[in-house]
C-alpha cells in the first residue's frame, strides 16, 4: 500500500504545482486524509520510506508530518510510527463540508450513436436473476461446487503457461475434445474438435457469426416470439429482422426474399416450448442449401426434457448441414461461469476462430480445463441427471398449482415437456406488463410474454421459472401471483 499512497500523492503534486514543495505536499496529505485515502486510524508510511517513494528529502517529509500533528490530523505513537487521527479536528470537517458545497458543473449529456441508442432503447435484461419465478435461472445451490473447486485446485498448482496467456485457438483444446464426445452422444452432433469454438455465451456467439457472415442490412429470420437477447444483438449489428411466426410444430417457413440466416430453437422453442417437427427441419435445411443461408441452432436447455422422445440436434440431421450449433453451460451449471460453445461447419472454423481472437481475446483457459475434467470424469452427466429429476418434480408441482387454483386452460400444452420455465396463459388483450410490475412490487419476479414478440400481439402470458424455487417457496409465491391476477380482473376457471 505504501507504493499506492506515494503514487496518489505524486499524482496530486503534478496538479498542484504552485508554491514551495513542502506546502504542496502538506496540502496533498491533508486532502488525502479528509477524503479517506489515508483511512482514520491507519498508519502513515515511515518518513524514510515516504521520502524515497516521492523522491524528496526526508527532512521535507518530517516537517510535513510535524505540521499534520500540530494541526490534529495525525498522532505519534512512541516506537510505532505516525497514525491518522481517529477523530479529525473541527476545522477539517468544516473544510470538507465547504468543499462539498462548492457548485459542481452540470455533466454534459451523453451523445449515443444511433446503434447505441437503439440498443439501449430496446434493452430488456432484468436486474433480477434469482428467486420465484425468474425464468431460465437454474438452481445454482445444487451445483457440486466443492468437487469442482477440488478439480480446479489440482490443475492450478502447476498451470501450463499456454493457459495463462491470450487464447487464439478457439478455446481450451481439452474442453473442445470433451465436448465432441459429449455432444456426439447427447445431441447427435457431428463434429471434430477443430469445429468447436468456446465463447462466453450465446450473445457473444451470435455477435461473432453475424459480424463475420452478415453485412448491415442483410435479412435474417427470427422466431416470433423469440429471445429478446438475440434480437438485440441482431439490431445492434444492423441486420434486417423478419419475425416469422411459430406454431405447434415450430417456426413456419415464410415466402419472400431468402434470409442470410435463420435463428431457431428447435429442441424447445423459446419461449413457448414447442419442438421443431421433422418436416419443418427438413424444409429449413432445404431452404438453407438452396439459398446458401445459415441456420443458427440455439440449443439452450435441451438437456432438461421431462416427457416424450428426445429430439436430436438439427445440426446432426444431415451430413455437412448448413447449421451453426450453439450451446451453453449457463443452464446446466451456472450462468456466471460464462462459458458457451459453437459447433461450426468446417469451412467456417478457421475464419471464425481468427475473428474471435481479434474481437474478444479469449481467456479463462484454467477454468475451461477444469470443466473438461469435470465432463470427462462423468460428473457433468451425473449432475444433469440429478437436476433433471429435481426440475421435473418442481415443474410438476407448479403445474398442479396452476391446474388446481386457476384451471388447465392457463397452461400451454408444450409446458409439460422440457425447459426451466413454463408459460402461464392469460386472456388475450390483458396487460401482462402491468401484472409483472405489480408482482415485482410484491416480491415475485415473472416476465411478460408480450415482450418476446417483435410486433404487437393479442396473445398474453407470463413466463414462470421454477428451477431455482423449492416447493415451499413456489407455493407461497404462487399465492402472491394469484392475488395479482385477481386484482387485474382475471378470474380462475375453477372454484
Amino acid at each position: 500500500m505504501q507504493l499506492l499512497y506515494a503514487d496518489h500523492l505524486l499524482e496530486r503534486l503534478q496538479v498542484l504545482q504552485d508554491g514551495p514543495l513542502q506546502q504542496r505536499l502538506l496540502a496533498c496529505l491533508q486532502a488525502a486524509i479528509i477524503e479517506g485515502v489515508f483511512p482514520r486510524g491507519g498508519r502513515l508510511p515511515p518518513t524514510r520510506d515516504m521520502a524515497r517513494e516521492l523522491g524528496v528529502s526526508r527532512n521535507t517529509v518530517l516537517h510535513v508530518y510535524e505540521s499534520l500533528m500540530a494541526q490534529g490530523y495525525v498522532t505519534a505513537r512512541t516506537g510505532s510510527g505516525t497514525w491518522v487521527a481517529e477523530t479529525l479536528p473541527e476545522i477539517c470537517l468544516q473544510s470538507q463540508a465547504v468543499d462539498l458545497l462548492q457548485p459542481v458543473a452540470a455533466p454534459l449529456p451523453a451523445t449515443l450513436s444511433k446503434r447505441g441508442a437503439t440498443l439501449i432503447g430496446h434493452a430488456t435484461a432484468s436486474p433480477y436473476q434469482w428467486g420465484a419465478f425468474v425464468p431460465g435461472a437454474p438452481d445454482v445451490t445444487e451445483f457440486p461446487h466443492k468437487l469442482f473447486s477440488q478439480i480446479q485446485a489440482r490443475l492450478n498448482r502447476e498451470p501450463d503457461i499456454h493457459r495463462l496467456i491470450y487464447s487464439s485457438g478457439g478455446g481450451c483444446p481439452d474442453l473442445r475434445h470433451a465436448l465432441v464426445e459429449y455432444l456426439r452422444v447427447a445431441r447427435s452432433v457431428k463434429a471434430d474438435a477443430d469445429q468447436i469454438l468456446i465463447t462466453e455465451g450465446v450473445h457473444q456467439a451470435v455477435d461473432l457469426v453475424t459480424s463475420v457472415l452478415c453485412d448491415p442490412g442483410d435479412l435474417v429470420w427470427m422466431e416470433e416470439p423469440g429471445y429478446w437477447g438475440t434480437r438485440n444483438v441482431l439490431r445492434k449489428n444492423g441486420l434486417k429482422i423478419r419475425a416469422v411466426p411459430v406454431d405447434d410444430e415450430g417456426i413456419v417457413p415464410a415466402a419472400g426474399p431468402p434470409p442470410r440466416m435463420v435463428f431457431v430453437t428447435p429442441s424447445h422453442q423459446y419461449p413457448l416450448g414447442a419442438h421443431l417437427s421433422l418436416a419443418r427441419r427438413q424444409a429449413l435445411l432445404s431452404l438453407a442449401r438452396r439459398h446458401q443461408s445459415w441456420i443458427i441452432e440455439d440449443d439452450y436447455d435441451s438437456e432438461f426434457r421431462f416427457s416424450g422422445k428426445p429430439w436430436p440436434s438439427l445440426q446432426g440431421l444431415e451430413e455437412d448441414a448448413p447449421v451453426i450449433y450453439m450451446g451453453t453451460f449457463s443452464k446446466t451449471l451456472y450462468p456466471a461461469l460464462r462459458i458457451g460453445y459453437m459447433v461450426v461447419p468446417k469451412m467456417l472454423a478457421e475464419p471464425l476462430r481468427i475473428a474471435a481472437s481479434e474481437l474478444y481475446r479469449g481467456g479463462h483457459l484454467l477454468i475451461q480445463r477444469a470443466l473438461a475434467e469435470f465432463i470427462r470424469q462423468g460428473h457433468y452427466m451425473d449432475h444433469i441427471r440429478r437436476m433433471r429429476l429435481l426440475y421435473g418434480q418442481r415443474r410438476q408441482f407448479l403445474c398442479k398449482l396452476i391446474e388446481r387454483y386457476l384451471g388447465p386452460s392457463f397452461l400451454l400444452p408444450a409446458n409439460h415437456e422440457a425447459g426451466l420455465h413454463l408459460v402461464l396463459r392469460l386472456p388475450s388483450g390483458c396487460d401482462d406488463v402491468a401484472i409483472t410490475a405489480e408482482a415485482l412490487k410484491r416480491g415475485v419476479k415473472v416476465r411478460p410474454l408480450s415482450q418476446y414478440y417483435m410486433h404487437q400481439q393479442e396473445r398474453r402470458g407470463l413466463l414462470l421459472g421454477y428451477a431455482c424455487v423449492n416447493e415451499r417457496q413456489c407455493q407461497d409465491a404462487f399465492g402472491v401471483l394469484k392475488g395479482c391476477l385477481m386484482a387485474a380482473g382475471i378470474e380462475p376457471e375453477v372454484a
